[in-house]
């Protein structure tokens, strides 16, 4: 049996060598991943492949959450990945609220802290509405349903708590996100996904 297994393990031992570092470097370093929905639309389509850099943030233990250090805190507009224990699923999302924010929306209209963020380069299409949303120094496009609002077009003000985040997706009448699911623990971000590695 000993002789078996020596033997086995002669024979496979690169291949074996080789998925074990493929899985450490996934899972501590980076990872890519396909993304299922249209939520971060018109940024990241459905089908995207994303590159996750998972040391933007933290240094883990392999296939845990355990961080051994910090190398930063996640930014307002960053885009990130987090393993949502609410949804159940790996989700990616944009950093809107950080700990401490209120924030809140009307119609489609963010604020932060008292300040409504500024929308330009305005365009109405069929199907959609897109904008430029910009709050200091966060800038990117969002999509809109056809009418500018949904349920989802309004809440607040609420305070993020210590230690989590409020994500929102770019699609915004058209996402599950903190609206949803409620804030997002800090330790459940993953890495950060602002790549698409193909399109």
């Amino acid at each position: 049996m000993k002789n078996g297994l020596m033997k086995l393990w002669h024979e496979y031992r690169g291949f074996t060598l080789f998925v074990i570092l493929m899985v450490i470097f996934r899972s501590v370093l980076a990872d890519w991943n396909t993304v299922p929905t249209g939520s971060m639309k018109p940024t990241i389509l459905e089908g995207d492949r994303i590159f996750v850099n998972k040391l933007a943030y933290d240094l883990r233990i392999p296939l845990t959450h355990i961080s051994i250090f910090s190398f930063a805190d996640p930014k307002r507009g960053d885009i990130v990945v987090f393993d949502s224990k609410a949804a159940d699923t790996r989700l990616v999302k944009r950093v809107i609220g950080l700990p401490g924010d209120i924030v809140e929306m009307q119609d489609n209209r963010l604020r932060i802290n008292g300040i409504e963020a500024r929308y330009s380069n305005i365009e109405y299409a069929a199907d959609a509405i897109f904008a430029t949303e910009s709050y200091a120094g966060m800038t990117h496009r969002i999509e809109l349903a056809p009418t500018g609002v949904s349920q989802l077009s309004s809440f607040g003000p609420a305070r993020v708590p210590q230690g989590h985040y409020l994500m929102l997706g770019d699609n915004r009448d058209n996402s599950a996100d903190s609206r949803v699911r409620g804030f997002i623990p800090r330790r459940e971000i993953v890495g950060d996904a602002r790549t698409v590695v193909l399109s």
